[in-house]
């Protein structure tokens, strides 16, 4: 097996694409992203194409000539057929690999096939395992792969879905699920994702930092360290600094909370604090806030990357005037966590 260091699960919105493109070169060749279309349920059928046109194309444009997988699986059926249509009229999209699972509607799955062995770029299956791994999916995927052509070089994507403190067990589900899949085929990747940040609420910024464990990164420890002999080959995939629920939702209309938070990852840790959007003060309070990240023990410093050199000048007054907005600490978010998982994958 072949493939990227890491799989960041992101969405196909302007924070994350921005994210990409201003990750340090290194960085971004060492990541091939799953970017995941927003819902857009309710779209006349003209305007549904319109909107999945513009995100795809938004997705091709940061991607350039660096490959990534393009998905839809909070879709309903309408948009992921317009997904795939969209991908087989638009040949310029080159690096850009659609992706079907054995839970797609049939026209979905057989125009995703069609358009990866028209483009050459390769297929992504992506196979939930939200709870206890159902042995009949593998029977499922047996049959979907059997639909590929063989010329085809098709990726195996794990999908955890959420795990947080309640799925004690996940590291042993994605196992039982690799043990049935992994024999199926000579995959290219194999990667397994999953997602540990938590919902966040106002509650749990209410006094000072919050940290919540990584248990995505609990778990690809337990895989790395198993005795199964693909364990070498796997790779990392996770949900960046979003929690599964945020990136199922439908695009943003605009509004929301007077409060918005600030991201952190530590070795064991998603560190949370909450910063303001409006009203008096806000400046000073995102600043105190971004000074709690700088003085952790684990700050990085800013020579880590654009995530730790803003946090420091938002903390000091440095830089830009002005303390961010949502879009702006999403961003800043995912560098710091982008950049620091694949560090820690290196080391």
């Amino acid at each position: 097996m072949s493939g990227p260091l890491y799989v960041p699960v992101l969405p196909a919105k302007p924070h994350a694409l921005a994210a990409y493109q201003h990750l340090d070169p290194v960085v971004q060749a060492a990541v091939v992203p799953l970017w995941n279309l927003p819902p857009r349920p309710g779209l006349p059928p003209g305007a549904l194409r319109a909107e999945v046109r513009r995100d795809a194309h938004a997705v091709s444009r940061k991607q350039r000539h660096h490959p990534a997988w393009i998905d839809a699986p909070f879709a309903d059926a309408a948009q992921l057929n317009a997904l795939a249509a969209v991908l087989a009229e638009l040949g310029e999209l080159g690096p850009l690999r659609p992706v079907t699972g054995p839970d797609r509607p049939a026209s979905h799955q057989a125009a995703s096939l069609a358009h990866a062995r028209i483009a050459g770029n390769g297929l992504g299956i992506r196979v939930a395992v939200p709870g206890e791994w159902d042995g009949a999916s593998a029977l499922a995927v047996r049959d979907l792969l059997a639909r590929v052509d063989p010329a085809v070089e098709t990726d195996l994507l794990l999908d955890l879905g959420a795990v947080l403190a309640d799925r004690a067990e996940a590291a042993k589900e994605a196992l039982r699920a690799l043990d049935a899949l992994i024999p199926l085929i000579p995959w290219r990747t194999a990667a397994v994702l999953s997602g540990a940040f938590p919902d966040v609420t106002a509650d749990k910024l209410q006094h000072g930092l919050y940290a919540e464990p990584r248990m995505d990164w609990q778990i690809w420890g337990e895989l790395v360290g198993s005795d199964r002999e693909y364990a070498s080959w796997l790779r990392h995939g996770d949900y960046g600094i979003q929690s599964v629920r945020a990136l199922a939702r439908e695009a943003s209309q605009g509004g929301g909370p007077p409060w918005g938070t600030l991201r952190y990852t530590t070795e064991e840790s998603f560190v949370l604090a909450k910063v303001l959007t409006r009203g008096e003060g806000r400046d000073s309070v995102n600043r105190a806030a971004a000074r709690q990240f700088t003085e952790l023990p684990d700050f990085r410093g800013p020579a880590a990357g654009a995530g730790e050199s803003w946090l420091r000048d938002c903390a000091y007054g440095r830089g830009p005037t002005g303390t961010g907005n949502a879009a702006v600490w999403l961003r800043v978010g995912n560098i710091q966590h982008i950049s620091y998982v694949v560090r820690s994958l290196r080391a």
